[in-house]
């Protein structure tokens, strides 16, 4: 404990707002999809996961870290489509467990497929050139590519929040995660915004599977280990919040950080202890609403 200093301790949180922006990205991707839909993506873990194999694919293709980056979230959304459209569309009514344990499924199945095509062992996926190295940050050298991380993360999330609350589609999507019915009668086709909703909430899980690529192992069961993250930080932020997916992500990054800092052998459990304190407190979560589970 004598050789922590100030700087340490800031160059640590910079390291948890790295790990915490993966954890934004997957819980707001979690979020939107059970905020409107009410729908628990058991296979939001496996869209993470084909997410940086899509990536490993098309660096292959095009050795262009940048098109990968584009090209693989969009890719990933459009099997979001797919799967909304003609899997999940048709349980809808039938209750919560029914897509639950449909997605459970697919995200086996998504993975089975992966281990066919590449086999158990892991893939490599290294950090573009331009983003390698480590830059002075005024309070130490912090890794490149984790400030960068940081930063679509927070562009990312800037837009999503412009698109949902300054646009007209985004009042739709606000309005119909209040009262489907409502919009129906004033004309909207909610399926549509449904399907958009999916698109999006996958595209995003892919997103945060081919930006964690370079700084965790490309395997099949990749998902398996983030599924559960993304759970805990949707559960401390609120289920359906998207400002609690940001606020929890963050922080539980943070908290992983510092206590991987002072006390390396419970990192894994800090976020495990700190949903469970702030259900104590808070049993919808930090932003979370009653009755979106009923």
């Amino acid at each position: 404990m004598s050789g922590i200093t100030l700087d340490l301790l800031a160059l640590q949180l910079f390291t948890g707002l790295a790990l915490g922006s993966v954890f934004v990205l997957l819980a707001v991707g979690l979020s939107l999809i059970f905020g409107l839909l009410t729908v628990v993506n058991f296979a939001h873990g496996a869209f993470y996961m084909v997410g940086a194999y899509v990536g490993v694919f098309l660096l292959g293709l095009t050795g262009n870290f940048w098109i990968s980056l584009v090209f693989a979230p969009i890719l990933v959304g459009t099997l979001g489509l797919a799967v909304e459209r003609f899997l999940v569309r048709p349980l809808y009514g039938r209750g919560i467990d029914y897509p639950l344990l449909l997605t459970f499924g697919l995200g086996l199945v998504l993975v089975e497929l992966v281990r066919i095509l590449y086999g158990l062992e892991g893939v490599p996926f290294d950090t573009p050139p331009l983003l390698r190295g480590a830059v002075d940050i005024g309070i130490g050298y912090f890794p490149l590519y984790r400030l960068f991380l940081i930063a679509v993360t927070a562009l990312l999330v800037l837009a999503l929040w412009l698109f949902i609350e300054k646009t007209s589609y985004g009042l739709i999507i606000r309005a119909g995660a209040r009262d489907p019915e409502i919009v129906r009668v004033l004309g909207v086709d909610i399926s549509k915004v449904w399907l958009i909703v999916f698109a999006i909430g996958t595209g995003v899980a892919g997103l945060a599977g081919i930006l964690s690529a370079p700084m965790r192992s490309v395997i099949p069961d990749m998902g398996s280990t983030v599924l559960v993250e993304a759970f805990v930080v949707t559960v401390v932020g609120g289920m359906g919040s998207l400002i609690g997916a940001v606020v929890a992500g963050l922080l539980v990054g943070v908290v992983v950080a510092f206590t991987s800092l002072f006390w390396p052998d419970f990192s894994d459990l800090s976020m495990f202890v700190l949903m469970a304190a702030v259900l104590l407190v808070r049993p919808h979560g930090l932003f979370g609403q009653k009755g979106l589970m009923g």
